[in-house]
């Protein structure tokens, strides 16, 4: 029977060492192409047209449902998405690995913008309103909402500090997204946010759900309960939730069989408790990872305080 692991450490709260040190190559050279595109929208206004996503002009600017996740327009902007960058990737990049990382970013990026543009296509279609093919659609807020929800997958009862909250990593892409719902409805400068933040959120759990490659097994996606479309929702919904959910993961791999080390084919449902027995073994690599880094950074922590040391016996 195996024991239930002890919950993951938390992360040092003090000095700010832990929050300037630990970002990975590919974090900080993510975080400089959003301020070069940022000074660059803002040198030459007219490079909106062509970076941003414009529905009435994704075609032929097909290349727009790819860049437009890398334009931010306004400063707070470009300062949200650069620090939710540096954080989230430092946490998943030790899990994931750069190559998965960069490619879930990628996946994200492309999928949440092509929902975007359908969705807007419909609703002109629907209104006859002009502004929804020629109001430009940009920012990385798709991919920041992706990652949350990488998180809730593999550190779900990491806490995580949000803003002033402390809230579990469970629950935070639940929370990012009923906050910017309710927001969407006072500001309306930000309800052209809310569809990039809700499609990031859906098609990275579609992603990580069914597709993501997990190198310890060479299987695809997660089927444990603990990630499943309900586990997003309160405990009281979820029964409603459930039957509706069954439908389109019956439709995505209700018929795929998966071949062993063996070379044997074996059905896709789950054994009684594999469930459980994965997501404990995502909170043990989650807590295996978040050990490592607080070793690290008391390590650094140490040496700086031994320098210190030394140069003051020396004075």
């Amino acid at each position: 029977m195996m024991s239930s692991s002890p919950p993951p450490p938390s992360l040092p709260t003090g000095g700010a060492s832990f929050f300037f040190r630990g970002y990975t190559k590919l974090c900080k050279g993510l975080a400089v192409i959003l301020l070069l595109v940022h000074l660059l929208v803002q040198l030459f206004p007219s490079a909106v047209t062509y970076l941003a996503l414009i529905p009435g002009r994704t075609i032929p600017f097909a290349w727009n449902l790819i860049t437009g996740g890398y334009v931010e327009l306004t400063i707070p902007g470009v300062i949200i998405s650069i620090i939710g960058l540096l954080l989230f990737g430092k946490l998943l990049e030790p899990l994931w690995g750069s190559k998965e990382l960069s490619k879930f970013i990628f996946v994200v990026n492309f999928s949440a913008s092509l929902c975007v543009f359908i969705t807007a296509i419909a609703m002109y279609y629907i209104t006859e309103e002009e502004n929804y093919l020629y109001a430009p659609l940009s920012g990385f807020y798709g991919v920041l909402s992706g990652l949350l929800v990488g998180i809730k997958q593999l550190m779900p009862d990491q806490e995580l500090n949000i803003f002033v909250l402390k809230i579990k990593g469970k629950w935070t892409p639940s929370l990012v997204a009923l906050i910017s719902i309710v927001v969407s409805f006072f500001v309306k400068e930000l309800v052209t946010y809310l569809p990039v933040i809700l499609s990031g959120i859906y098609m990275s759990w579609i992603y990580l759900r069914y597709f993501q490659k997990r190198l310890e097994t060479g299987l695809k996606g997660d089927p444990s309960e603990e990630f499943s479309f309900s586990s997003f929702f309160p405990e009281f919904i979820r029964p409603v939730l459930d039957p509706i959910a069954s439908i389109f993961h019956k439709l995505l791999c209700g018929r795929t069989d998966r071949a062993d080390a063996r070379g044997q084919t074996l059905d896709t449902t789950p054994l009684p408790g594999s469930d459980s027995i994965e997501a404990n073994r995502r909170r043990e690599r989650g807590q295996r990872a978040l050990e490592q880094r607080l070793a690290e950074k008391l390590a650094a922590v140490k040496s700086a305080e031994g320098t210190s040391q030394d140069a003051s016996d020396k004075v």
